[in-house]
């Protein structure tokens, strides 16, 4: 059995798993939307089942329902993830580039934070350090730009 610090050499990353109700969806809003770029898959039955996504040194896998596991309650609540980024205000710019539409950007714990909701409701965020100050909305922060 290992004691020890073991395995903070051994864990090496973290990388959210979703269960989607529709790839396809799922797929446009995570490409297409954000950027993130698709890495491998799984294609059981000659489409996408599940996949793992990549955007700069992060990760994210998908999974699709099979049809009579779906869970009849709502799915995505209470779960989210928060992508540290070096420019946040930025993942926002290019995602309404991309025809998504984000809640507007805002300062929170010294990080501006752009929050996404995915197809199936789970809450995606995006930080920056800022020294912005604390609750400055983005369109404040453009109009004293």
């Amino acid at each position: 059995m290992a004691t020890g610090n073991s395995n903070t050499t051994n864990v090496q990353q973290a990388v959210p798993f979703f269960m989607v109700t529709s790839m396809e969806k799922s797929l446009a809003f995570y490409i297409n939307g954000l950027g993130f770029e698709l890495k491998v898959k799984w294609e059981p039955r000659g489409t996408i089942e599940w996949c793992w996504l990549e955007m700069g040194g992060a990760s994210l896998m998908l999974q699709e329902y099979r049809e009579n596991l779906v869970p009849a309650t709502a799915r995505g609540v209470g779960v989210s993830v928060c992508f540290m980024c070096k420019d946040a205000l930025q993942v926002y710019t290019h995602a309404i580039a991309r025809g998504l539409s984000p809640g507007e950007p805002f300062v929170g714990n010294q990080s501006w934070v752009v929050e996404f909701k995915d197809p199936d409701g789970y809450s995606v965020f995006f930080e920056s350090p800022t020294d912005t100050p604390e609750e400055t909305r983005y369109a404040d922060w453009i109009r004293k730009g």
